[in-house]
Formats: C-alpha cells, sequence, structure tokens
C-alpha cells in the first residue's frame, strides 16, 4: 500500500468518524429540544389547580415525565381515568408524595458549577410551607397518614442501589414542629435484642404506620434488613433480611418491598415481592421484571411501582397476593401518590 493510499484511507475513516459524530450531537441536541414540545401521541397535559386537600373523588398525583412545557411538574388524574387529561401544577419535583393535605417535593437547585437539592414541605395548595438542605441526589419521599412526618433519602455517593459502592442519608420531619432527624443513622440499632454497632450502615426508604412507627431498610455487612423505626424511643428494629424499599400496606399487615434473587443479574438484582408481617410469609408478585422502585399501594390488593419508559418512566400495577399479571396503568410518570 502506497502513502498516498494510506493517506487517502486515513482522511475517509476521519471524514467518517467527523460525521458520525456531528450526526450524534445533532441528534441529541434534537431529542433535547423536543422535551420542551408536547408529543403528538403523547398524554393531554394542561395547567390548572391542583390541590392535596379534600375534592370529590379519588385522584392520582405523579411527577409528569410526558415531554412538553409541564415535563417534571406534578400534575393529577382521576384515579379511575389515569390516562386520561393531566393537570399540572407548574410545581416541579424530583421525587414526591403527598398524605392528608401535606406533600414532600424534592427539588433540583441548578447552580452554575454544580446542583445542590432540597426537601421542600407542601401545603394543600402546593405553597411551600418549609425548606431543609438535602445532603444528595433524591431517591426517596414519603408521608405519614395524618401528613404530620416526612420522610426522604437521597444518595450521598453512587446513584444505584445495585451495587455496594454508596452511601445514603435519609430524615425524618415533624411537619407540627419541623423538628427534624436529619441522618437515621444516629439511631440505636436492635437486633436480636442487642444493641448493633457497625461503621457500614446506610438507612433508606422509610414508610410509616403512623407518626411514630416506621418501617425501612438498613444496609450493612454485605445484607439489607426490613427495621422498625420509633421515632420517640430512636431505635431501629431488625426484622427480616433482604428487603429493600419497603412499602407498608393501608392495613398495615403487609410490606410490599423490592427483594435480591439468586441468579438474576447484578445490575438487575430486584423482583417485587410482599412480606405478612405477622408471619414472615414471603410472596412473590406476578411481575417478572427487575424493580428498582419503592412501590406503592393504590388499595389494599394492588400494587403501582414504576419501570423505565420511552420517556423516562411508566407506572404499572399488579395484584399483591401473586395472582394476575402486571400492566401498564399510566405512561411518563412516576412517584405516584393517591389521595381521596
Amino acid at each position: 500500500m502506497t502513502r498516498t493510499t494510506r493517506l487517502v484511507i486515513l482522511l475517509a475513516a476521519v471524514l467518517l468518524l467527523g460525521g458520525v459524530g456531528t450526526g450524534a450531537v445533532l441528534y441529541a441536541a434534537h431529542r433535547s429540544g423536543m422535551r420542551d414540545e408536547q408529543q403528538a401521541n403523547g398524554p393531554t397535559v394542561r395547567t390548572g389547580t391542583v390541590t392535596l386537600g379534600p375534592t370529590s373523588g379519588r385522584r392520582l398525583l405523579v411527577r409528569n415525565l410526558a415531554w412538553g412545557p409541564h415535563r417534571d411538574e406534578i400534575a393529577t388524574v382521576p384515579a379511575g381515568d389515569p390516562q386520561g387529561p393531566r393537570t399540572a401544577s407548574g410545581v416541579k419535583c424530583l421525587r414526591f408524595h403527598a398524605a392528608a393535605g401535606t406533600g414532600i417535593c424534592l427539588q433540583a437547585v441548578h447552580g452554575t458549577l454544580r446542583d445542590t437539592y432540597r426537601a421542600v414541605v407542601l401545603d394543600a395548595h402546593l405553597h411551600e410551607r418549609h425548606r431543609f438542605p438535602a445532603a444528595g441526589i433524591p431517591t426517596r419521599a414519603r408521608v405519614s397518614p395524618s401528613g404530620h412526618m416526612a420522610a426522604w433519602t437521597v444518595f450521598v455517593s453512587g446513584d444505584s442501589y445495585a451495587g455496594t459502592n454508596f452511601s445514603t442519608r435519609t430524615a425524618i420531619v415533624d411537619t407540627r414542629t419541623w423538628k427534624i432527624d436529619d441522618n437515621l443513622e444516629t439511631f440505636r440499632i436492635i437486633e436480636d435484642g442487642r444493641t448493633y454497632r457497625a461503621a457500614d450502615t446506610n438507612i433508606w426508604g422509610v414508610t410509616f404506620a403512623d407518626d411514630s412507627r416506621f418501617y425501612a431498610t438498613l444496609a450493612t455487612g454485605g445484607k439489607t434488613y426490613l427495621v422498625r423505626g420509633d421515632v420517640t424511643a430512636r431505635t431501629l428494629t431488625t426484622l427480616h433480611r433482604n428487603v429493600e424499599c419497603p412499602s407498608l400496606s393501608p392495613d398495615g399487615t403487609r410490606i410490599a418491598y423490592k427483594k435480591r434473587v439468586k441468579g438474576a443479574s447484578p445490575d438487575a438484582p430486584w423482583r417485587l415481592y410482599v412480606l405478612d408481617l405477622r408471619t414472615m410469609k414471603e410472596t412473590a408478585t406476578a411481575e417478572q421484571r427487575d424493580i428498582d422502585d419503592q412501590a406503592l399501594w393504590s388499595d389494599g390488593s394492588t400494587l403501582v411501582y414504576a419501570l423505565p419508559g420511552d420517556y423516562g418512566s411508566d407506572l404499572w400495577t399488579v395484584p399483591a397476593d401473586g395472582s394476575g399479571a402486571a400492566r401498564r396503568l399510566m405512561t411518563s410518570a412516576v412517584a405516584p401518590a393517591y389521595l381521596g
């Protein structure tokens, strides 16, 4: 091969790679720009009044992920018509939950050099009541049934529960007094009746029973545990192994959770299970895909959870007793909360 031929081949390769790179950049820019445009085949989203207070009929609130001017806003639909038109609030949240007229909204504050985060407690009209700095990337949020307590979890380092190289910070605040426990790792851990101490503890995924009792995940020593928390006593008592992101049923008798299963990919290790708190019997749901979410009980027998979708995440539903099959509930949505 002559020197001229080699130069021609090199030049052609450079031009080809340059064309591919330019095309990729233009496609990414085009797709990014489309995020601000409502999609013709997407859900209808319109501006309106969204309230966390009493209204006629049961409602489903979500973080709207449909592309357009209302992306990331908290939006609502009638619970019986989840595919119907959405009413957007104008309030943007990365994570959200609400109960009894109180909302918790985890937000990003975009800075010149880096983003910071905050937890904002909202009133029934979605107006800010109080804000707290959050130490990292928002990942979980819950409000107690009374609306008096709110909890949130953030990633302090890492951004996935799949591996072991991450650290979380979980806080609980009383919305009546604004007293905050900003790191549940300071609670006393009780295992088999004895105090347990370790430097590697992580707590995440609070779900409330009432204004004092809650459940959460404790990770330590390479294992995860369901713990029962007591805000007044500042204790965490281990109950069951291999439980992550628990969600308490409305009657307080069962926990929906994601369980690491043998043989699954390290990057997709979880399946959705339900634990009977009286018998500690585990029931696998009919959902066979990897679940990296804190499921929500839409009623006493049905679970709602997020899975990756075309525009971020879609909401799916499955019976809690292991019967039936998973079905899509709502496209382009995450962080559900039922009110009414």
